[in-house]
């Protein structure tokens, strides 16, 4: 049997706390949880759990307290999660089956789970990636960077079928945004991956302008993961049809073919761009490209379900209909509600199609 060990960073996260170490405390043989300046009752809930509980003085420095709290953990396998994560019962009963079925020869020295972010109304997920969830504690694995950290893992990886599913509470605040300005001004020269998650903080706060400057500077570069490039031209393209860049915008889009196959993501974008010009066949091409699009194998970017799905198909509906194509519409409507029959827009085209048929 696996000896897994659940690592945490936490602060003033009473309101979430309990409900992730609920889902997940009978997997777990150890709850190491780091507090970070918590004001309210974060600490006496954790320690409710049974958790060794931590205070880590706040340095604007993510991994620096990831890793405090890895450097005490005790057992075989280390399993980290954030407040609002949660682990569902089946997900959690997959996690208890790997732990039970495998002990000290399990060969593996990283599992990597799916981590759902977003949802559809019926709680499917929307927008999820892959994430090293459980790592071999003697490898000493480290956290790397103050912000948007990662787990730099190398070894043998078990992709599984356990997903962890993100609930999150909080409103986006530019916390991260000012920790990259405060390390900017100090005259630090950030890395090509600082370079990506910056753009992506300026793109948040809705500093278009110089996120197209920091995306750039970070394709440039030529040192960023596949997934991260690709990642960066489709938003590039978002922040130039933001500033009414239509050129540039389908630019930023077409480069990403130069750094892998075409992502449904990337498609779909093209797709919308040309249906607001009103150039439709364009559209259907690249609606079409979407859903047939594959990933690569073991594939650990992010990944809109929508994009292959039900999106495009709801696209192409419109997209038929205003050439005046009702059989090829209603075909691709027909798979739209078979993919995702709730949602507003499909629903509407039900309607409309009804309507027709009187």
């Amino acid at each position: 049997m696996l000896g897994i060990s659940l690592c945490m960073i936490v602060r003033d996260e009473e309101e979430s706390l309990g409900r992730c170490l609920s889902s997940v405390r009978e997997v777990v043989d150890e709850i190491v949880i780091v507090d970070t300046g918590s004001k309210d009752r974060t600490k006496e809930i954790a320690a409710s759990f049974g958790a060794v509980v931590y205070d880590f003085e706040w340095i604007d420095h993510f991994a620096a307290a990831r890793n405090y709290a890895f450097d005490r953990s005790t057992k075989a396998f280390i399993l980290w999660l954030d407040a609002d994560d949660v682990i569902e019962p089946d997900d959690r009963a997959r996690l208890k089956a790997l732990k039970e079925e495998n002990g000290d020869d399990f060969p593996y020295d990283s599992v990597s789970m799916n981590y759902h972010l977003t949802f559809d109304q019926k709680g499917n997920p929307i927008f999820s990636l892959r994430r090293n969830r459980l790592v071999r504690r003697s490898r000493g694995f480290r956290w790397i960077g103050p912000v948007h950290e990662y787990l730099a893992v190398s070894g043998r990886t078990y992709h599984s079928d356990i997903a962890v599913t993100h609930r999150k509470e909080r409103l986006h605040t530019d916390r991260n945004l000012r920790i990259y300005l405060k390390r900017l001004e100090s005259g630090e020269t950030f890395s090509p991956r600082d370079q990506y998650y910056f753009a992506n903080e300026l793109r948040d706060n809705k500093r278009f302008e110089e996120a197209v400057d920091w995306y750039g500077r970070f394709l440039d570069s030529g040192r960023g993961w596949v997934e991260d490039e690709i990642g960066a031209c489709m938003k590039q393209a978002d922040c130039y049809g933001k500033l009414k860049n239509t050129a540039s915008q389908l630019a930023s889009l077409f480069r990403s073919f130069s750094y892998d196959a075409p992502r449904p993501e990337i498609c779909c974008e093209l797709g919308s761009v040309f249906t607001l010009q009103k150039r439709f066949e364009q559209a259907i091409h690249w609606f079409k490209q979407a859903i047939a699009a594959e990933r690569p194998a073991d594939y650990m970017g992010s990944t809109d379900h929508a994009s292959s799905t039900w999106l495009p198909h709801l696209q192409l509906t419109v997209c038929y209909d205003r050439i005046g194509n009702r059989a090829k519409a209603l075909e691709h409507h027909r798979q739209a509600m078979d993919c995702n029959p709730g949602h507003p827009s499909i629903q509407y085209n039900e309607n409309f199609f009804n309507k027709a048929k009187k």
